[in-house]
């Protein structure tokens, strides 16, 4: 019978003058197998002991070989589907009988035994069709050259598959614990924790493991290797090598990047040539998120949108190997955000609003005398707000909003308007909004673009600082006031200072300066200055300048800090 290492050699050695031994494990070479990759380059034999990655074009079957050296050897095979469902099977090849070269013991000529070997049968041990991992196990094997052979029938696919014959001291795969389950232990309308049992791999084999959790609204994944196929389906990774190649995960040629190891840097943002690949995929971007949180086995998922469902992974990563395991996948449906309360809208009053950090809030206007036109003043308090206002359902507006604006839109019979206002990320929002069909009067005072207080530091003294800011055509009144500050007095409390619907009812009256009115009709005078004097030396000083209108509302123009000289 001719030796079982000669009937591999056709295919470690593809026509070509390089010699390689046969993968084994003997643990010397098998550790060398690990570290170097290329040693599997344009091979069709599955090394013991180590998983490979590969590609299958649609209705093409691939086929593998690995020896088991020895009868009642244990035996284990493990076939990953990344992104479509495979149909595999396991068989033990029938080996020729006789060599050629009339019994001078040299082995017949490679092409003819790999004709022999891939047109035999041979007996099928396993099968399997479907897009679950799954695993081919035996306790008890017989020697020979096996042959694995993967299909797929969907479309052109990646797949993972690692085999051994000593799974009980290899273990590369993490454990799952006895209840793989991922159970949700709270829910709420932007937010779902999850928690699952911590698996054995790390307690009592101590090895470092780390967990993955994925989330996405189409299906659960059975495993990581799916996930990142879903991750990385516009990468240029995706693009098809050429069938006929012998298609390596390690050869980088097919994919348009560079073979040798010359040191160069590769681009991965280098497209490859289309005449390399069959096709590229031109997915749309999935709606997918991988986040791996360590060795934790609770996690709350954030930023979610309510009222929708959400399908929950967990996967248990070996940290050495890079091999994983899937826990049994959950999903759920975040809860519906509480229906908001209308708030009614009087013709002509002001009403107070708060908006919550990324909140939203709802107001009606129904006005009496619907022919008029509908004037809404909106006074934003602190960051910028959106307003959106619908008219029997149809959108006339959708704007942010800073400091005070004012819109007027036709009005029609019997209309009613639905306003909706939305926080920003940033924080929680007030505002003050007016709707009116008597604009005449406006209860909000008018304001220059620029609201800011400029101080002069050539004018500064011991005992006073001189600032100025604009006005404009209507005639308002002013009103400053100054409050002493630390030296060290940060933006953030200046900040928390900026409420621009605060009026100079809120301050004490020994921080009162003046109040005085002005304005101009050319609005390049409408410039006022003042000088606050009565300070002390080397002190900073808080100073805030409000606007009164006809109606009886104040905005605050933006703070200003001025400190006076320490030495005169």
């Amino acid at each position: 019978m001719v030796p079982l290492h000669w009937c591999m050699l056709w295919l470690l050695l593809p026509l070509s003058s390089r010699t390689q031994k046969l993968p084994t494990r003997d643990e010397e070479l098998f550790q060398m197998q690990i570290r170097d990759k290329a040693f599997f380059h344009d091979s069709s034999v599955i090394p013991d002991g180590a998983e490979i990655s590969s590609y299958l074009f649609r209705d093409t079957p691939k086929r593998y070989f690995f020896v088991v050296e020895e009868d009642n050897t244990p035996l284990s095979v493990t076939v990953t589907p990344c992104d479509a469902p495979l149909a595999w099977t396991l068989s033990l090849q029938e080996l020729p009988e006789e060599a050629s070269g009339e019994g001078s013991g040299d082995p017949e000529p490679l092409d003819r035994q790999k004709q022999q070997i891939i047109h035999e049968e041979g007996t099928e041990f396993f099968s399997y069709k479907g897009n679950d991992v799954e695993y081919f196990i035996s306790s008890s094997s017989p020697s020979g050259l096996y042959q694995l052979e993967l299909l797929s029938t969907e479309k052109d696919t990646h797949f993972k598959v690692y085999a051994t014959t000593t799974p009980e001291s290899d273990q590369p795969y993490p454990e799952l614990p006895y209840d793989p389950r991922v159970d949700v232990t709270s829910l709420g309308c932007t937010t779902v924790t999850l928690a699952w049992k911590p698996s054995p791999t790390a307690s009592l084999l101590k090895q470092p493991i780390q967990y993955c959790v994925v989330i996405n609204k189409e299906h659960n994944f059975k495993s990581l290797c799916a996930v990142e196929a879903k991750l990385s389906a516009d990468d240029a990774f995706m693009m098809a090598p050429k069938p006929g190649l012998d298609f390596s995960p390690f050869d980088f040629a097919h994919f348009g990047f560079a073979s040798d190891n010359s040191g160069k840097e590769r681009s991965f943002l280098t497209k490859p040539s289309p005449k390399l690949g069959r096709h590229a995929y031109s997915r749309p971007k999935v709606d997918i998120q991988k986040i791996c949180i360590g060795n934790k086995n609770i996690f709350t998922v954030s930023d979610l949108k309510p009222d929708t469902q959400y399908y929950f992974d967990v996967f248990v990563v070996n940290s050495d190997s890079n091999m994983s395991t899937a826990y049994v996948g959950t999903f759920a449906r975040t809860k519906e955000e509480a229906k908001q309360k209308t708030v009614e809208l009087k013709d002509g009053k002001v009403t107070d609003v708060f908006v919550k950090r990324k909140g939203a809030k709802f107001l009606r206007f129904a006005p009496v005398s619907s022919l008029q036109k509908v004037t809404f003043f909106i006074h934003s308090c602190l960051d910028a707000v959106q307003i959106q206002v619908r008219r029997d359902g149809k959108l006339l507006l959708s704007q942010n909003v800073e400091g005070i604006r004012q819109f007027q839109l036709r009005g029609k019979p019997k209309a009613k308007y639905l306003i909706r206002l939305k926080g920003n990320k940033k924080g929680a929002s007030m505002l003050k909004i007016l709707a009116t069909t008597r604009p005449s009067k406006q209860s909000f005072p008018s304001l220059p673009e620029d609201t800011r207080i400029k101080a002069f530091d050539k004018l500064r003294t011991c005992s006073s600082a001189t600032v100025a800011w604009l006005g404009t055509q209507e005639r308002n009144k002013f009103c400053i006031y100054k409050k002493e500050v630390d030296d060290n007095y940060s933006e953030d409390q200046k900040k928390r200072e900026q409420n621009q619907c605060l009026g100079p009812d809120t301050r004490k009256k020994s921080e009162k300066v003046l109040c005085k009115y002005f304005h101009s009709q050319n609005l390049q005078k409408a410039v006022t200055t003042e000088t606050i004097k009565g300070l002390q030396p080397g002190k900073s000083y808080l100073l805030d300048v409000y606007v009164t209108g006809h109606g009886g509302h104040s905005v605050k123009y933006q703070s200003k800090v001025v400190k006076t000289r320490k030495f005169c």
